[in-house]
């Protein structure tokens, strides 16, 4: 959900002259400033990694939900698919801004019960040690907006089922509660100004969206 929420609002922003989406699949979008790349194995970015470093900023998106995977398997995804993307670019364009998506209750300590909060907080650790401008933001509930939806089939279900409690989420936890548009524009304006903070909670993610908002009513 925020790939696609971050991608709409780059190929919205006339500032923003290109963009390159890497996955697993293709978005099925047409745009003239849209490429795509789909790799064989993400988990092998070598050929790509010219093309990708030509960019300014990398959105890192890529994730998956825990539940039922063993520990080895979650930091296949997690950990060793980031840092595929991101060491060769830290090496190739080390002036890139790379935004990585983290989680609300990640854990950078390593102490954390949670194997989840571990993995993501180790992640969050080798990414802001490289060469380059690292980020990583941990986002808590996100509502999707413009028709965004996820490809995972329970968070669609627990999403709908708990739309009536959005207006809620944004009253009485607002600081903690972003969109897929306000995450979107929240990325974007980091990669354009940068932040003093390198790891950035809900309330972080919020302020910079509405610094984007600000600058674009000016």
């Amino acid at each position: 959900m925020i790939g696609q929420g971050v991608l709409r609002e780059c190929l919205l922003d006339e500032r923003i002259d290109a963009v390159l989406t890497v996955g697993r699949r293709a978005t099925g979008q047409r745009h003239a400033k849209l490429s795509e790349l789909v790799p064989p194995d993400l988990s092998d970015l070598s050929d790509a990694v010219d093309t990708m470093a030509g960019y300014d900023a990398c959105f890192f998106c890529l994730g998956v939900s825990s539940a039922g995977m063993s520990e080895q398997a979650y930091r296949r995804v997690t950990l060793d698919l980031t840092l595929a993307a991101a060491r060769p670019l830290a090496v190739a364009n080390p002036a890139m801004t790379f935004v990585y998506v983290s989680g609300a209750g990640s854990d950078a300590t390593g102490r954390s019960r949670m194997m989840w909060a571990r993995v993501k907080g180790e992640t969050e650790n080798a990414v802001l040690a490289l060469p380059f401008h690292g980020y990583a933001v941990r986002p808590g509930f996100i509502q999707p907006m413009h028709g965004i939806r996820s490809r995972t089939g329970w968070y669609r279900a627990l999403y709908l089922a708990s739309r009536p409690l959005y207006p809620l989420m944004f009253r009485f936890a607002p600081r903690s509660a972003t969109s897929t548009e306000r995450m979107g524009r929240a990325m974007i304006q980091l990669a354009l100004t940068g932040a003093s903070k390198r790891v950035l909670d809900g309330a972080d993610i919020n302020d910079l969206a509405d610094a984007y908002e600000a600058a674009r009513s000016q």
